[in-house]
């Protein structure tokens, strides 16, 4: 309990309900779509991935390092029951009027997108692992791309039938796991150590 509470688990809980609910309402009212278009969807699932990324640093790199615990469980439990609690909130929305859905599309982008995030934990630190998922993900939905190669770089808005996106957000899925699980996040400058 502790580890989730240094990780800001329940307030991130609490954003990602909110910002589900938030999409939720924002699409049942703007749109006739059922489910909701792919952009919307995709949009839905890059908010809660990015609210996910507050929770993958701590307060105190150096005494996260320090600690006689499992991290590398501990960090790999933590991305798989993030992916988890992205696709439950989401898939929540099948009772509705107005679904987030297909499935295999939220699963493979949070999967992938929480790869990425969790790429860029690692890289860069947890303050800014969700720039580089945001930026990708936007030029994506601005500038849909066709072709095995479009696919690929624009897997994001891809159908979720589309094998060169499938292959691209698992790929990104399996490295941040790895890296985040193996590395854990870049820790940050301390007070101490500037």
């Amino acid at each position: 309990m502790l580890y989730a509470r240094s990780r800001r688990v329940p307030m991130a809980l609490g954003a990602a309900a909110a910002g589900t609910f938030l999409s939720w309402l924002i699409a049942s009212t703007t749109s006739d779509q059922d489910p909701v278009g792919s952009t919307a969807l995709l949009l839905a699932v890059l908010l809660l991935i990015a609210i996910a990324t507050a929770t993958l640093g701590g307060p105190d790199a150096s005494l996260d390092r320090t600690a006689a615990r499992p991290w590398a469980r501990l960090r790999a439990s933590h991305l798989i029951v993030v992916l988890g609690c992205v696709t439950l909130l989401l898939q929540a929305t099948e009772v509705t009027g107005t679904r987030f859905g297909p499935i295999g599309f939220v699963v493979r982008n949070a999967g992938g997108l929480l790869g990425l995030t969790a790429l860029g934990a690692a890289a860069v630190g947890a303050a800014r692992a969700w720039i580089l998922p945001l930026g990708w993900t936007l030029l994506a939905a601005t500038f849909p791309g066709h072709g095995r190669v479009g696919e690929a770089l624009t897997w994001q808005i891809q159908s979720p039938g589309s094998r060169p996106a499938t292959v691209v957000a698992a790929v990104l899925g399996l490295a941040g796991l790895v890296a985040y699980t193996l590395r854990g996040p870049r820790p940050g400058t301390s007070p101490e150590n500037p």
